[in-house]
């Protein structure tokens, strides 16, 4: 269980942060950038739940706060690097559960939208925008897990790759669902201001 009495601690005046295991590591370390940029996803939903508040996305937005949730359990997993030692306790990691019901989502909201046949703006509704910028930010949260992952010694579970993947997925589809309801997708034209 989580108790946060106090808020400022000091201990990461020097740089230096600690994962789940204790391990104190400097801030920019690429685990901490890859689960820091989980956050930021985490925050930019936020503001897309600001616009979701709608009867007809009532469902999306129940999708959103799983996400949510989600996004925390992914970042108790990068919090807690696997380094096959035993801990005191039974680690949080995302689980191919998790991976699935993402899927079943993404399914579920592409259902009523037209085939594209041209790439979409990160634009619409503002919804549909703020889930383009959530979208952005996954990829770069996903880079980063990828990067962590390659290094020497490191190890990022294959239900948390996956995971951070669809989602990326989820909430391009969620966007074009919110513009669907609207007045639709905003369109690229190549070379349309030439």
């Amino acid at each position: 269980m989580v108790v946060l009495n106090k808020i400022y601690t000091k201990t990461g005046d020097a740089g230096t942060t600690a994962l789940g295991t204790g391990i104190r590591v400097a801030k920019y370390d690429v685990r901490i950038e890859a689960y820091g940029t989980v956050d930021e996803t985490n925050a930019v939903l936020g503001l897309v739940r600001l616009h979701t508040t709608t009867a007809e996305l009532v469902d999306l937005d129940a999708m959103l706060a799983r996400v949510q949730n989600d996004l925390f359990d992914l970042g108790a997993d990068l919090c807690t690097p696997d380094t096959g030692e035993k801990l005191e306790y039974e680690p949080l990691r995302i689980t191919a559960e998790q991976v699935t019901r993402l899927e079943n989502e993404i399914d579920e909201l592409n259902g009523p939208l037209e085939p594209l046949r041209s790439f979409v703006l990160p634009a619409g509704a503002p919804a549909a925008a703020f889930l383009h910028q959530a979208r952005t930010v996954s990829r770069r949260a996903e880079r980063l897990m990828v990067e962590l992952s390659a290094r020497d010694g490191e190890v990022v579970s294959g239900p948390a790759l996956h995971y951070i993947n669809r989602l990326s997925d989820f909430l391009f589809v969620a966007s074009r669902f919110v513009n669907h309801l609207g007045d639709g997708d905003v369109l690229w034209v190549p070379g349309g201001n030439r």
